[in-house]
């Protein structure tokens, strides 16, 4: 019976009721070791009604097994698996391995997880109970994690427990936490009474809380221990009473007075990660400990059997157990388990075992570790592999083996988040040999942590360096290493005075394929970038795009980079098409990173072009995966892209987004995006600003090339009106240079724009005009309203208020579409001083969808099922359901065929009600 926890059970109550009612969450419950977490939780799961109940456990010895957790908690839900997508199915499979795969992105893996929980809630409310969080496998744990962040419409609930304290801890990030105090006097009192059968004074009582901090299994092991007389009063109690670490020596104690075969059974049980009676007879029995010894652990209280499963009686015996035994007597026990384990399915668990018990270099576990981190590592399970190539390196005494070995764990714990870890485990294997490849690889691995955790820099110059080093031994290798340096470089002001890629990497020869040439032609034209030399890096990167036109779309080296070249084009329509592309393989993968990726470049590609609606859905979006999957730094960007955006649209939030971004960019490392964060803060400062000079102040600092570009405009007017002529001449010559060597037409029509505002009389209008005319062939509306308006502006000023006011009519409208406030007050201001009222749209007359309902809506029109949304999106078919409900209504529709028909924008007009 529970003691105490009233409080504590009102509070879990309260998220299975949410649950039941579709508002599903989780919960973390806190607490040191034997504060009754774990009873908490069992008896919320015996008193739980009209829910499936699901549990899992993390177990200290099966953390480097990929998955297992999540496996035992999804094993009754497997029925239910062929009701999700097809590329869910299969990954989930590969995750549990129950299929052989080439390779599945762990996020599809979570996803499915997710889908799979649903489906089954659809039918009953579940409640995931997840003990000792803090021992999960990393992989499952971030599963957990994800899925956790994702019920909020589902009736789903989970409750995770988690020791605090303790060498490794359970990161649940924003989750909701119950902390676990001790219980108070009544509750001890009756708990004390109910293990020893004696009824304890108050005074008794108090001194033993104060004594253990009211922790209920210290008091359970106190019951035991002291004597009646001792409980009732009558007897002193002992000066020193035992806490956490007493109550293990408590445990440690009880086994020590047991026979050794019993012993033995003990410590193969504290050293299985199965829980398999069977498994545990098999292994006690080749150490010599059968069936007496069986019984006896069992009467001894620490060890009991339930359904066939081996429960010791708190992790707290097991962490006695088995780190009381000796090197050698731990070592026999994993050799026992491993010749218990012979199934196909138990590969992975015998493989660690014989790990477990090899006491030095052992060539054939090596290589089946070798195996296993393979396979962990199709499954997505890239913690597993990482641990499993670092132990497999220890277990060679072959340099070159020990070094690749290394390099592979490096790679996959960068892969995993295990970010110093991987740092750790590059520089050891490059240190170790002096073998091109491998030392190529840690190289690039080192310089990819910096670039995208720290310094871009830095990062630049150990992938350059590192190039330089694999030249002569691997030039098609130090080419693709040399791109990388040049992209980073074109980003990177401080790459003009320092060495170049071109100086290190060959040109590819007459037999070299479109990929080679591909990465050869980027790599020159962002080495003319860093010289600022736009009329030579143009040819070039046209060049890539015509490498890559016969290449696989899908290379992730390549496809990237042709967007960043298109973006310093400024070529919107292919800078759209690669980010898009990206965007679709990326989402069809269930790759949540690159998704991120996508969306918030293609969202800065979307606010140029005018899609302010497309732009603020794909940063939301990016912004809650970001937080979804634990990337708190990788939100900066859209955190940034919304603070502009808002700022423009005059939105409460602005403050708020502009906060968040400046606290994620004062706090987390950003490496690449870090330049680009900067200027839209800068940005989003400028186009608030009270004063001219404040805006022109921001602008002015801006760096990043891109960046300088879209917010050209801006920076020329800013300049102008504050009398900075020289400095706005020099960035009108610099956007001319731009627009004669790329051919953008949008690029011209900025360019006569500014000239323009530089000029009076004739010259300036003809300025306009021709502005006017390149702005047809361009696809940037809101820079074309822009100039719209600033004509209007000069023809009213020179009293041709009729001329005036086609353009400043034709700006507002565009203005008003996007719901751009400063300026449409501004177009609005201009059209009545021109003798016009202004006409706007009436606000009654339009629905305010949310970026994520944009998102689902669009996807639907695109013919999608619920399921198929969701799993673009990253969300469950119910969430989904639960957005498009929300559209209906708003549109005041019923059906898909109705939505087909509909413009969707995040301001749709509402449908008449005439």
């Amino acid at each position: 019976m529970i003691q105490g926890r009233q409080q504590e059970r009102t509070v879990i109550t309260e998220l299975l009721e949410q649950a039941r009612a579709s508002q599903g969450g989780a919960l973390v419950v806190r607490g040191t070791a034997g504060v009754g977490k774990s009873f908490l939780l069992r008896c919320v799961a015996a008193d739980v009604d009209g829910m499936r109940v699901l549990r899992t456990q993390g177990i200290e010895s099966e953390s480097p097994l990929a998955f297992a957790a999540l496996h035992r908690l999804l094993h009754p839900l497997m029925p239910y698996l062929e009701q999700l997508p097809a590329p869910q199915v299969h990954a989930l499979r590969a995750a549990f391995g129950q299929v052989v795969t080439e390779g599945v992105d762990r996020f599809l893996v979570f996803l499915a997880a997710l889908s799979l929980l649903a489906e089954a809630a659809e039918h009953t409310p579940v409640l995931a109970i997840i003990d000792d969080a803090q021992w999960l496998d990393e992989v499952s744990a971030a599963a957990l994690l994800f899925v956790a962040r994702r019920v909020d419409a589902e009736r789903i609930a989970l409750l995770f427990g988690a020791r605090d304290g303790d060498e490794r801890r359970f990161d649940s990030g924003d989750l909701s936490e119950l902390s676990l105090s001790g219980v108070d006097d009544a509750a001890a009192a009756a708990l004390l009474e109910e293990q020893s059968g004696v009824r304890v004074p108050t005074e008794v009582v108090r001194e033993l809380v104060a004594g253990t901090g009211g922790n209920p299994l210290a008091l359970a092991e106190l019951a035991r221990v002291l004597t009646p007389e001792q409980l009732a009063g009558t007897a002193r109690l002992p000066r020193t009473l035992p806490l956490t670490t007493g109550v293990e020596r408590a445990f440690l104690d009880r086994y020590r007075r047991l026979p050794e075969p019993a012993q033995t059974l003990l410590l193969v049980a504290a050293a299985d990660d199965t829980g398999h009676l069977a498994t545990v007879r098999r292994a006690a029995r080749v150490l010599g400990a059968g069936e007496a010894a069986l019984d006896v652990a069992e009467s001894s209280d620490l060890l009991r059997i339930v359904n066939g499963q081996v429960e010791l009686r708190h992790p707290l015996v097991r962490s006695a157990v088995y780190g009381a035994a000796t090197d050698y007597r731990r070592r026999r026990a994993h050799q026992a388990l491993a010749e218990a384990l012979t199934g196909e399915d138990a590969v992975e668990r015998r493989v660690w075992h014989l790990a477990a018990a090899a006491q030095g270099p052992d060539l054939d576990v090596a290589a089946q570790l070798d195996e296993v981190a393979h396979r962990s590592r199709t499954r997505g399970g890239h913690e597993a592999a990482s641990a499993a190539w670092e132990r497999a390196a220890e277990l060679t005494d072959q340099v070159e083996h020990e070094a690749q070995f290394l390099q592979q764990a490096a790679q996959s714990a960068w892969l995993a988040g295990q970010i110093p870890r991987a740092r750790t485990l590059a520089g050891t294997a490059a240190d170790l040999t002096p073998e091109a490849t491998v030392r190529a690889d840690a190289a690039l691995l080192l310089a990819r942590i910096e670039w995208n955790t720290g310094s871009l820099s830095q990062g630049r110059r150990m992938v350059l360096h590192g190039a330089q080093q694999v030249a002569a031994a691997d030039p098609v290798r130090a080419l693709e290493m040399g791109m990388f340096a040049a992209a980073l470089a074109s980003f990177d002001p401080s790459a003009a005075r320092e060495p170049r890629p071109t100086a290190v990497v060959t040109a590819p020869d007459e037999s070299s394929t479109a990929r080679q040439r591909c990465f050869w032609h980027l790599l020159v034209g962002f080495d003319h970038l860093v010289d600022v030399d736009i009329a030579q890096a143009a040819p070039a990167l046209r060049a890539a795009f015509a490498d890559g036109a016969s290449l696989e779309d899908a290379d992730q080296d390549l496809l990237p980079n042709l967007g960043i070249a298109a973006l310093h084009l400024g070529e919107d329509r292919a800078a759209f098409q690669y980010h898009d592309l990206l965007l679709s393989r990326a989402r069809n993968s269930g790759a949540p990173v690159m998704v991120l990726y996508a969306l918030t470049r293609r969202s800065t590609i979307d606010y140029v072009t005018g899609n302010w609606s497309g732009a603020r859905a794909g940063a939301f979006e990016a912004l809650h995966l970001a937080q979804g999957i634990g990337q708190p730094g990788l939100t900066a960007m859209p955190l940034a892209l919304l603070a502009l955006l808002d700022g423009l649209q005059g939105e409460q939030t602005y403050l708020q987004h502009l906060a968040a971004a400046e606290h994620v960019a004062g706090h987390h490392p950003l490496g690449t995006l870090g330049g680009m964060v900067h200027d839209l803060l800068l940005w989003a400062r400028a186009v608030t600003a009270a004063q001219p000079e404040a805006a022109h102040h921001h602008l002015a600092q801006l760096q990043n090339p891109v960046t300088r570009r879209h917010a050209a405009i801006d920076r020329i007017e800013a300049a102008a009106r504050t009398g900075h002529r020289e400095l706005a001449q020099a960035w009108v010559e610099d956007l001319e240079a731009f627009a004669e060597a790329t051919g953008t037409a949008w690029a011209a029509a900025v360019t006569l724009h500014g000239q323009a505002l530089l000029t009076d009389g004739p010259e300036a209008e003809k300025c306009y005009r021709t502005a006017l005319e390149h702005h047809r062939n361009s696809s940037r509306a809101i820079d074309k309203a822009r100039t719209q308006l600033a004509y209007g502006e000069f023809l009213r000023r020179a009293r041709r208020r009729v001329d005036a006011r086609p353009h400043l009519q034709a700006a507002l409208e565009t203005f008003t579409d996007l719901g751009a406030s400063r300026w449409e007050e501004r177009a609005a201001q201009e059209l009545r001083a021109s003798g016009r009222t202004a006409r706007r749209r009436d606000p009654s007359t339009a629905v305010a969808l949310t970026p994520q309902e944009l998102q689902v809506a669009t996807l639907i029109q695109q013919g999608m099922t619920n399921r198929e949304a969701a799993a673009q999106l990253f969300l469950s078919p119910r969430t989904i359901d639960f957005h498009l409900r929300n559209v209906f209504a708003k549109l005041q529709i019923s059906s898909r065929a109705q939505l087909m028909r509909q413009h969707l924008d995040a301001s749709t007009p509402a449908p008449s009600t005439a």
